[in-house]
């Protein structure tokens, strides 16, 4: 059964669907099999591989709210190994949408429960707030990876994330783990890159990953192109801390 990973931070901006669209084609090219689950109304992961959202029919909404098996949804990626679950632009109102369904915070475990043993990964890019699609990713995940980007205001709020995460654990999912941190756009001569990284771990005590993400331009360009880091430009800085990051995933899962 599929090992599943919400990818969390409320903060936008902060790189967390670089982060899923990178660990995913990394994964799938280490050999796994990977769903991705684009559970932001943005859907800038589903953009991120080539997919126009706006043509799509079905996606996460859809399977979320009933009206579509979830395994109907997924979709190929340029990447061997690599699915999507796109979302579609009626995710934009499902936070109001589904406050009055039944089991409201379990939609997306119940959907993926078809599917999970057809993936050794799920990887779920999460929405830039703590509303029920939020939760659902939450209640649906066996850990959570938190992508911080290295920059002072991104710490705030951290506080409050944890609390969420343990009140989903105390209440609605107490397998949930954190999995840890990932510093994202990173400057290593900044002394407030270093500062941001010595203060993620009094948040994640020994959960803070070694391998941090740089601020790269070539991350920044892939996803206009509809390609992942891997595809636009492995050999980049970017691409090559991603490639790192995924090894050391792999290591702790």
């Amino acid at each position: 059964m599929a090992h599943v990973i919400a990818i969390v931070n409320q903060k936008g901006g902060v790189g967390k669907t670089t982060t899923a669209l990178s660990l995913g084609s990394y994964l799938a090219e280490s050999g796994k099999f990977v769903l991705l689950v684009d559970m932001d109304p943005q859907a800038n992961a589903t953009a991120g591989l080539g997919v126009d959202y706006r043509a799509i029919q079905n996606g996460v909404y859809e399977a979320i709210s009933g009206l579509t098996a979830l395994r109907s949804t997924v979709l190929p990626t340029p990447h061997e190994g690599l699915k999507l679950v796109p979302a579609t632009g009626a995710l934009a109102g499902a936070n109001i949408e589904l406050v009055n369904v039944d089991r409201r915070e379990y939609r997306l475990s119940d959907a993926l429960l078809e599917v999970r043993n057809d993936y050794d990964i799920v990887l779920i890019d999460c929405p830039p707030s703590l509303g029920l699609l939020t939760v659902n990713a939450l209640v649906a995940a066996d850990s959570v990876l938190v992508p911080v980007q290295a920059e002072f205001y991104a710490l705030e709020g951290l506080g409050q994330l944890l609390e969420t995460v343990e009140l989903i654990r105390r209440e609605l999912r107490p397998s949930l783990a954190v999995l840890g941190a990932i510093i994202t756009m990173y400057e290593g001569r900044l002394r407030l890159s270093n500062d941001v990284l010595h203060e993620l771990h009094r948040y994640f005590p020994d959960r803070v990953f070694r391998s941090v993400i740089p601020r790269n331009v070539r991350l920044a360009e892939a996803p206009s192109h509809g390609k992942t880091i891997m595809h636009y430009d492995p050999d980049s800085k970017g691409g090559r801390a991603y490639e790192k990051l995924t090894r050391e995933l792999i290591a702790v899962l």
